[in-house]
């Protein structure tokens, strides 16, 4: 062993502890950033020694591990367009050029144009419910930025809708059932539908639909033995100055108990102003409207890979996939060991500080050990070059 190997170790030594005490210090800088993962340094060691030759010093390398798979505690902030996730995945953004990365960073305000934006300028991406279509699950084709403008919501005319009830089927016959509906023409007024059912001989029934300009009549039939409906399935509705509703009553039954509406609905609104945006645990986007209207606008989806470990870190508290980390594989919240979506809400970084401290001074001593080491071998070729012959 050289004395010039001896100090060659101990620089290394100190290189690692350098790099450790960096590692601590991008930690205790980013203890107050949103959705930030703590860093810390790996070391290994790097053997010189063999049998076929006397014995040369080794050192030691290190390498920094992100450890982006833990988890940050979740502090409520009350802002509905603050975002986080609990449990494993990232939220998909992309910046001022479209390109598309992976953050837990979800504090995101509506910009100028009304879409969500977070403080690193990276958009929030999700599916546009009004399109159509499968989502693409290995590729973020398909995405659109998230806005919440408040653009007013315009008239839809109803379409469809759907009707589940019980009808007695120990009523007497003659013994009258009723229920209503609201639909809406093409300019959004209301049409109410009343829905009056009529106990026949035989267990059959008879209903009028009233709100049309000509009401409408059907005749049911049910299944004596099980009690289903078996005619007809859906009823046709024409609304004045609207579209023809077709109403399902497919689940309809005829039991032994009293008369009882179970699910109902129609579509189709009247033109209101937005009051809010929600966004539920499974990462739809909703616009709540005055008038109570709901109308799932987005849907934001939750990526994962293999190793998120192994993830590139991105300026903006961001990552984008890298060979060791696998193909991003895009998904439902929820699904597929997924985490929830909870808005109003952030993740706080994962950074101890206590801990970073406490591997702050532990490298500190580890330093000024190596450094001891180098000093001795300098004094000792010191000795060396002042021999005399």
């Amino acid at each position: 062993m050289s004395l010039f190997g001896a100090m060659r170790t101990s620089i290394s030594g100190m290189n690692a502890q350098t790099l450790r005490i960096g590692a601590v210090s991008e930690n205790i800088a980013n203890v107050s950033t949103t959705g930030y993962k703590r860093q810390r340094t790996e070391f290994e060691t790097i053997c010189g020694s063999n049998t076929l030759a006397p014995y040369y010093t080794g050192g030691v390398a290190t390498h920094l591990q992100a450890l982006n798979d833990e988890q940050g505690s979740v502090q409520l902030t009350g802002r509905s367009t603050d975002l986080a996730l609990r449990g494993t995945g990232f939220f998909v953004v992309s910046d001022d050029d479209g390109t598309p990365a992976l953050t837990r960073a979800g504090a995101f305000v509506p910009d100028a144009d009304g879409r969500l934006r977070n403080a690193a300028g990276y958009y929030l991406m999700g599916y546009d419910l009004a399109d159509a279509g499968a989502q693409a699950s290995n590729g973020y084709s398909g995405l659109t930025r998230i806005d919440v403008n408040q653009v007013a919501l315009t008239a839809k005319a109803s379409t469809s809708g759907f009707l589940v009830a019980n009808l007695d089927a120990d009523a007497a016959v003659g013994a009258v059932s009723k229920t209503s509906l609201i639909a809406y023409d093409a300019l959004g007024h209301k049409t109410k539908l009343d829905i009056e059912l009529v106990k026949g001989a035989g267990g059959a029934w008879s209903g009028t639909i009233s709100g049309p300009e000509s009401p409408v009549q059907v005749d049911l039939a049910f299944d004596p033995a099980t009690g289903k409906i078996t005619s007809p399935l859906s009823v046709a509705i024409p609304i004045p100055n609207g579209e023809t509703v077709t109403l399902e009553i497919s689940g309809m039954t005829q039991l032994a108990a009293p008369f009882a509406v179970s699910q109902a609905g129609i579509d189709g609104h009247a033109p209101s102003q937005l009051d809010r945006v929600e966004i539920g645990a499974d990462g739809v986007v909703a616009a709540i409207y005055e008038d109570g209207t709901v109308v799932p606008r987005y849907k934001l989806p939750i990526a994962n890979v293999v190793s998120p470990n192994n993830l590139a870190a991105v300026d903006g508290n961001v990552w984008r996939e890298s060979l060791a980390s696998g193909p991003v594989v895009l998904g439902e919240a929820q699904t597929g060991g997924r985490g929830s979506v909870m808005a109003g809400a952030l993740e706080a970084s994962t950074v101890d500080l206590a801990s970073e401290l406490t591997t702050m001074i532990e490298a500190q001593r580890g330093y000024a050990a190596n450094s001891k080491v180098f000093q001795a071998g300098s004094e000792l070729l010191d000795v060396l070059m002042n021999l005399k012959a």
